[in-house]
C-alpha cells in the first residue's frame, strides 16, 4: 500500500473506504469529526484549528492517517505526535471514528495502515507506544495484536469526566504503556539497585538488545540537573523530565515539583534516564519523597528511561482492568512498591 488506497471495509455491505496519510483538504473534516464526537471538550485544541492541523503536519510534530468515505467525507482518524524527549519516539492515539461508522472494522484499518505501512517508511521514526487505557482491555489487546509489548502501567492518569459521554469510568483512569520497536538500536542501561529484579523482569520482553550496568554511581561534584515539566490541566497531570541529574539534583527537583503542587496536580510523573551511572540515587531520592515504580520506557530519551509516579489522590488499583498476563505482572510491582 503506497500513500492513499482504497480499502473494502470487512463488513462488506458494499462499503469501502480510503484509508491514507493526512492531505491538507482533511484538516475541515477532521475538525468536523472532533466536534462531533466531543463538542468542544477534546483537550487537546489542535484538533480544532484547520490551519495547525496542517502545519503540525507539515512540520511531522503530528502525522494524521484519515478514513474517508466514498463521498470523501473524514469518518475516521488516527495520529502519531511526538510526546517524549525523544525525537524518533512516537506516540500512537488521539483515534476516533464517526458514531455513524462504527462497527464497520474501519478502526482496524487505519491501524492497520498505521503500524503496518505508514511507520515502517518514516525513516525518522524509530520506536512507537501507546497509552491504553484500563478501564477496558480492548486497546489492550488491539496493541498486542500488533506486536506491542506492555512495559509500565500509569496509575489514575486520566480523570473519570474524559469517559463520561460513554459512562465507562467511575473514578480515574489508569493507562498501559506498550510499545513496539521499528528500527532496533542497542544501548546500555544502568539499572537502579532498587529496581534490579523488576526491570530485569521488564528488558525480557523488550523487542531490542541492551548491555544492563548495576546504577552504583552518583553525578559528579559541581554539575547541575537538566529538568523539564509539562503540565495538563484538564487531567492535573504533571509529567517531570530529568533529562541529567547533577549534584543539585535534590534541590532542583523540589522546585519544579513545588510548583507543579501549586497549580493543583493529583498525579506526577518523574521520567529517569537509564542511561546515567547516577540514576541509582536518583530513584532513591524520589522513593523517599513518595514516588513509586511504574515502568520501563524504552528509546524515552534515545536511551531508556524509569517511570517513577506519584498520587496526591486515592489509587484506582481495584478499577484496573488487564488485557495480559504480562500487564498484571507489571501491576504487582506498582501496587507493591506504592504499599511499602
Amino acid at each position: 500500500m503506497t500513500g492513499n488506497e482504497r480499502t473494502d471495509s470487512p463488513a462488506g455491505g458494499g462499503n469501502t473506504f480510503d484509508v491514507g496519510h493526512f492531505k491538507n483538504e482533511d484538516a475541515a473534516g477532521i475538525v468536523k469529526l472532533f466536534r462531533s464526537v466531543y463538542g468542544e471538550g477534546y483537550p487537546i485544541k489542535l484538533f480544532y484549528d484547520e490551519e495547525a492541523l496542517r502545519e503540525a503536519n507539515k512540520e511531522g510534530r503530528y502525522l494524521s492517517i484519515a478514513a474517508r468515505a466514498e463521498n470523501a467525507e473524514i469518518v475516521g482518524v488516527e495520529h502519531l505526535f511526538r510526546s517524549s524527549p525523544h525525537e524518533a519516539v512516537y506516540e500512537a492515539g488521539a483515534g476516533l471514528v464517526h458514531k455513524d461508522f462504527r462497527k464497520l472494522g474501519i478502526n482496524t484499518l487505519m491501524l492497520t495502515f498505521l503500524f503496518e505501512q505508514a511507520v515502517p517508511r518514516f525513516s525518522h521514526i524509530e520506536q512507537v507506544f501507546g497509552e491504553a487505557v484500563c478501564n477496558h482491555p480492548v486497546m489492550q489487546k488491539t496493541l498486542m495484536d500488533f506486536g506491542f509489548s506492555d512495559m509500565a502501567i500509569e496509575v489514575a492518569l486520566m480523570p473519570a469526566e474524559a469517559y463520561s459521554k460513554e459512562k465507562s469510568a467511575t473514578g480515574r483512569v489508569a493507562t498501559v504503556l506498550q510499545f513496539r520497536t521499528y528500527r532496533r538500536a542497542s544501548r546500555k542501561s544502568f539499572i537502579p539497585p532498587l529496581y534490579e529484579k523488576e526491570l530485569s523482569t521488564l528488558y525480557e520482553g523488550l523487542d531490542d538488545s541492551r548491555e544492563l550496568s548495576c546504577a552504583e554511581g552518583k553525578a559528579p561534584a559541581g554539575t547541575s540537573s537538566h529538568i523539564t515539566s509539562e503540565y495538563f490541566d484538564f487531567s492535573r497531570v504533571a509529567r517531570i523530565a530529568v533529562h541529567e541529574p547533577g549534584e543539585d539534583f535534590p534541590d532542583s527537583f523540589s522546585a519544579v515539583e513545588k510548583s507543579m503542587v501549586e497549580k493543583g496536580v493529583l498525579v506526577l510523573q518523574a521520567w529517569l534516564p537509564l542511561s546515567s551511572p547516577s540514576v541509582g540515587e536518583t530513584a532513591r531520592v524520589l522513593r523517599e519523597r513518595g514516588y513509586f515504580f511504574g515502568g520501563l520506557l524504552p528509546r524515552w530519551f534515545d536511551g531508556d528511561g524509569l517511570l517513577m509516579q506519584k498520587l496526591l489522590c486515592p489509587p484506582d488499583f481495584e478499577q484496573i482492568v488487564l488485557y495480559s498476563d504480562r500487564a498484571r505482572q507489571i501491576l504487582v510491582m506498582v501496587k507493591a512498591d506504592f504499599r511499602k
